[in-house]
């Protein structure tokens, strides 16, 4: 199934954003709350409203990049967030950028790619990331979609991804999701190997 520019802008087109939270993660929100090193260079994959990014901004971090194949979605930072770098808004498909980064967010981008690419995915982000470079984030672990996103899954299939390329600091049920993800998300945390 190829996802593509078309469909994702169709979604934000019709409304069709059943994943957008319209806030920030409260999980993600946590773990930025205990981050000292500003510097860090982020990447939030499949960004979206990317409230995440927003919050991160408004905290001081400078270098919080937003990737995200549809344009809709990076116009939409633009108006909430106007002061938002725009050369930090990065039209394009994920499995083609080439920049590095010390820190990639993960929420909602996962789920939303055909499953056939889930180890090409944890492929590009041991590509993209710096020596010790982290994924932080949240998978779904839960029987979802077969046909359309979002695709869900168990951490076992989870693991067979990502134990080649990472060390697995922690992949553990989510105790703070947002309401209606309750008892369905992993925590992740994954350092470059």
């Amino acid at each position: 199934m190829k996802l593509s520019e078309t469909f994702w802008n169709t979604k934000y087109k019709d409304q069709k954003t059943g994943w957008d939270l319209g806030v920030i993660s409260p999980p993600l929100k946590a773990y930025f709350d205990q981050i000292e090193n500003k510097e860090l260079k982020i990447l939030i994959t499949g960004g979206g409203n990317s409230y995440e990014a927003e919050y991160l901004f408004s905290k001081g971090f400078e270098n919080v990049f937003v990737l995200d194949i549809s344009k809709i979605a990076l116009e939409n930072i633009k108006k909430r967030v106007p002061n938002f770098p725009t050369t930090q808004l990065l039209h394009a498909n994920f499995f083609e950028i080439e920049d590095s980064f010390d820190l990639v967010i993960e929420q909602t981008f996962f789920c939303a790619i055909d499953p056939s690419l889930r180890l090409q995915y944890a492929q590009k982000m041991e590509s993209i990331l710096t020596p010790k470079g982290k994924i932080v984030g949240l998978l779904f672990e839960a029987v979802l979609n077969e046909d359309h996103p979002p695709f869900g899954g168990t951490k076992e299939e989870y693991l067979t991804y990502f134990q080649p390329y990472f060390q697995i600091v922690k992949m553990d049920p989510c105790y703070n999701s947002y309401p209606n993800r309750q008892g369905m998300e992993l925590f992740v945390q994954l350092i470059k190997k």
